[in-house]
């Protein structure tokens, strides 16, 4: 079977096509027949070594965390979906594992049934972003009408389903995004919006329960400014350092600096599709074939981007 393999840390040039033999499924597991993978951050952050304390230094590595497809075979203890049956899901071990391949094999808890109203390609941009969006709304706690939350680098993928969720929570919002996603993050439930390239959000005056920092490029020192006394700052992509210290540091301080660790789980997923199902939108701005992984990888690295960019395998 063709999948996407990479020998040494690098950039997108270390990716490479291989040949590999189909995998063997144990008797809690389902072969899927990949259709789509959608990429995350996470990816290109294990793959150029930022993450290596956590992903280890073993190559080959394999590369994709989400994906969607139809099953092709179930191991003999599997009883929540059947041969022929379109899902998507995600890997066990994202540190360590990789699914831009034509077939994955996954544990049956880490798969579930493809909503009828989606496509793969929308399929596959759920299980990452969207747990972490979820877990998001639990960290940022209880809310009001009242309540004030600033979405920095609201446009792509996790501001997608935050802000709608946040929106269906009656949640007051603001997103930070580029001016040619204004118009989206408003579809998406934002009740203002700051376009970075003309505004500084820090300049504004404004103060916030909760501040999610999805570009990364504002910091908890800088999120300070505009925080409330017991606000939180939420960071979706730590650094290993901030993984270990944050926890010993929020004991001494008002303003909590959040570190989010998600991982995709039923109740989270039955969450997402029930949202998806009362019309929740997933706007994938970018597919490239298989053949173009390497190019898919470029397009999502310059960022820019709306929504999810995905992969589709045929």
């Amino acid at each position: 079977m063709k999948t996407i393999t990479y020998k040494e840390f690098g950039g997108t040039g270390v990716l490479q096509a291989t040949d590999e033999p189909m995998p063997a499924i144990q008797a809690d597991q389902v072969l899927v027949n990949v259709k789509a993978v959608s990429i995350n951050p996470l990816d290109w952050k294990i793959r150029e070594g930022t993450m290596k304390l956590m992903s280890g230094s073993k190559f080959p590595k394999h590369t994709g965390t989400d994906f969607a497809g139809i099953v092709e075979a179930v191991g003999a203890s599997v009883s929540n979906v059947k041969k022929g049956d379109e899902v998507f899901g995600t890997v066990k071990n994202n540190m360590k594992e990789g699914v831009l391949s034509d077939y994955v094999a996954v544990p049956s808890t880490l798969i579930w049934k493809k909503p009828a109203s989606i496509n793969f390609v929308q399929a596959a941009s759920i299980p990452t972003v969207g747990a972490a969006a979820v877990m998001a709304l639990q960290k940022i706690g209880k809310t009001t009408a009242k309540s004030r939350v600033l979405i920095n680098g609201a446009s792509g993928g996790f501001g997608m389903f935050l802000l709608q969720l946040l929106k269906l929570n009656g949640v007051n919002t603001t997103a930070v995004a580029a001016t040619q996603a204004l118009n989206f993050v408003k579809r998406w439930g934002a009740n203002s919006v700051v376009d970075y390239s003309k505004e500084n959000v820090l300049a504004k005056g404004v103060t916030y329960d909760a501040v999610v920092d999805l570009s990364g490029k504002m910091g908890y020192k800088n999120a300070r400014q505009i925080m409330n006394a017991e606000s939180v700052y939420i960071n979706p992509i730590p650094t290993p350092i901030d993984i270990l210290i944050t926890p010993i540091k929020n004991l001494f301080r008002g303003k909590k600096h959040v570190v989010l660790l998600s991982t995709p789980a039923k109740e989270t997923i039955d969450h997402l599709v029930k949202a998806i199902d009362n019309g929740l939108e997933i706007e994938v701005s970018k597919v490239f074939p298989f053949a173009q992984s390497q190019e898919a990888y470029e397009y999502a690295e310059k960022g820019g981007y709306v929504g999810k960019v995905a992969i589709e395998i045929n």
